[in-house]
């Protein structure tokens, strides 16, 4: 945009602002309008799909599943992604700052008068970009795995020990202890557990723990025996 294009732009822009309707009722009427639409469709669908109610809260146990709500899916991918522990608040709170900080300056940076998307690239570019991030970060969060489930493939787990993998994750082992890249670091990690303990040892740990580790004890027996082996694979 030349400079005559740009004075000729601010001129109409005057004429139409001096022409501008009133703030009440024109512009309080379309919010009260499209808020009651807002409302009506959100009651409608509660009506209509009702409302997801999980089971009554439990601080005891140990295979609850967290997670967000869909809107934060995005966030809840973004820490699978940054796994170092020490990048946890880059990821929770050092990015999502500064990528918001980078939209409310976006109009002290690009001082692009057009109001036609294709003529504003950075404004048109950052919004594409930003909408896109999100979607395909809320995606995979949507259809990502349990963080409770065993990647039986990324620690090279053999098919005759994925039923006792199963049987671990259910059991929530994962609660305290950590295999692969899932689980927590409460408990030793028991991604190579079988190279430090015999398959013998690890049934006595199931049966008779130490600490707070609850006992596996009244599994029926090839339950137990599984896990064990599964356990014991780990090398």
């Amino acid at each position: 945009m030349n400079r005559a294009e740009k004075e000729q732009y601010l001129r109409q822009y005057e004429v139409l602002k001096k022409q501008g309707k009133p703030f009440f009722p024109y512009a309080v009427l379309k919010d009260s309008v499209m808020f009651f639409v807002v409302v009506a469709v959100a009651m409608t669908l509660s009506l209509i799909l009702g409302a997801h109610q999980g089971p009554r809260a439990d601080p005891t146990t140990t295979s609850y599943v967290p997670r967000p709500e869909w809107y934060f899916f995005f966030l809840f991918e973004l820490l699978r992604v940054i796994k170092p522990p020490a990048l946890v608040p880059l990821a929770t709170v050092g990015i999502p700052t500064i990528a918001m900080v980078l939209l409310l300056l976006l109009p002290f940076y690009d001082r692009n008068p057009e109001r036609r998307p294709e003529r504003r690239p950075v404004a048109t570019t950052a919004g594409i970009l930003t909408i896109v991030a999100m979607a395909y970060l809320t995606y995979l969060g949507a259809v990502a795995g349990s963080p409770t489930e065993i990647d039986t493939e990324a620690i090279n787990v053999q098919p005759q020990y994925e039923a006792g993998a199963q049987l671990v994750a259910e059991n929530g082992c994962l609660g305290c202890h950590q295999i692969g890249e899932n689980g927590n670091e409460i408990a030793p990690e028991l991604t190579h557990i079988g190279a430090k303990l015999p398959a013998d040892g690890i049934e006595r740990t199931l049966l008779n723990p130490a600490g707070i580790m609850p006992q596996y004890g009244e599994l029926p027996q090839e339950d137990l025996d599984a896990m064990v082996e599964f356990l014991a694979s780990l090398q």
